[in-house]
């Protein structure tokens, strides 16, 4: 199995943090489609955290743009592609603020982050946010250098329910060598973000929480618990239902028949929704990670490939997949100006 690619360390160390961890900022990652918006606004919902339904992006967008923050006219930068972009649609007295202090003493992806939401909480009278950017989970060690109070919390789903869903979306579409591999393409990426999350864990101890989508659909109560504990904040079951902010409410799902009216159940669809064949393949590629990971396969070993497509499929994409993160962080001048061009 190929390694994942890391993006090299940031220079400047953590700094121990001293703040309460009641007070702490929460951040939700994992793959698309694998529960954070329902985990995000769960927490949106238990109250006392700033209420901001928009993925920020700020480590996997706007700073890759920039480059080093430490120098004032990156800074500037940063603030033009704000401005320009879709990131961050606040009202104009947060954006004179965040400006204010990004000019003044930003030096990082983290304090321009940490000064739109602190100005966001300020406002809405509560002490604390969360944040939820699903790639953040490629940024984890970024995230801890220049947030260092962070709180991760990393969601993992069935990267066959994952591959099912991305594929029915459309996502990776236009990044496909061949696109009758669309949903094996995407269970790759899943992979690829899971052990992503997974070699970044150990260095981010005691404040990374690896929680199962299955677990939260499944035992909400007992795995809300579980989450309120890590980040010391009351996530009430109860309350939680009975403000029912966007996805707590209103699933969020890819899938047509998770109307408000039938029975919503987005655990193994893939059970039904692949062939044997589809589904063999895709367990061939994923299937290690899904084993140690605790789901068991369906397709009996004698059925499962090595092949050698299937092996040039996994050494093909992982790779892309690594090359398109080092371009986008990349602060060459050619490749940065190619990337920001096909944003």
């Amino acid at each position: 199995m190929n390694s994942v690619r890391t993006l090299p360390p940031l220079e400047d160390e953590p700094q121990v943090t001293h703040m309460s961890r009641s007070k702490r900022p929460v951040f939700v990652v994992g793959c698309p489609r694998s529960g954070t918006s329902l985990l995000y606004h769960s927490l949106l919902s238990s109250g006392g955290f700033a209420l901001y339904d928009e993925e920020t992006c700020a480590f996997s967008g706007l700073v890759p743009r920039t480059g080093n923050l430490a120098r004032p006219r990156n800074r500037r930068e940063l603030l033009s592609q704000w401005q320009k972009s879709e990131y961050f649609p606040v009202d104009p007295a947060i954006r004179a603020e965040v400006n204010e202090r990004i000019l003044r003493e930003g030096r990082n992806g983290g304090d321009f982050l940490r000064f739109v939401m602190e100005a966001i909480a300020r406002r809405q009278n509560v002490e604390r946010w969360a944040e939820k950017t699903p790639d953040h989970v490629l940024f984890l060690k970024q995230i801890r250098r220049t947030v260092p109070d962070a709180l991760i919390i990393h969601i993992v789903r069935d990267g066959r329910d994952v591959a099912l869903s991305l594929s029915k979306i459309g996502f990776l579409k236009d990044y496909l060598l061949r696109p009758g591999h669309n949903f094996l393409v995407c269970g790759l990426y899943w992979e690829w973000l899971v052990e992503s999350g997974h070699q970044a864990a150990a260095s981010l101890a005691p404040d990374y929480l690896e929680v199962r989508f299955e677990d939260l659909v499944g035992s909400p109560r007992d795995t809300l618990a579980q989450i309120g504990r890590f980040i010391d904040h009351d996530l009430d079951y109860d309350r939680i239902q009975r403000n029912g902010f966007h996805t707590v409410a209103r699933p969020n799902s890819s899938f047509s028949d998770s109307s408000a009216g039938s029975y919503f159940d987005p655990v193994k669809r893939w059970a039904k929704a692949l062939s044997p064949s589809e589904l063999a393949d895709l367990e061939s590629l994923i299937g290690p990670t899904l084993r140690r990971l605790g789901y068991e396969l369906a397709t009996p070993q004698n059925r499962r490939s090595g092949g050698l497509q299937l092996r040039s499929l996994r050494s093909c994409y992982r790779s892309y997949f690594a090359l398109r993160l080092w371009a986008k962080c990349s602060q060459l001048p050619l490749v940065k100006h190619l990337i920001r061009d096909r944003q």
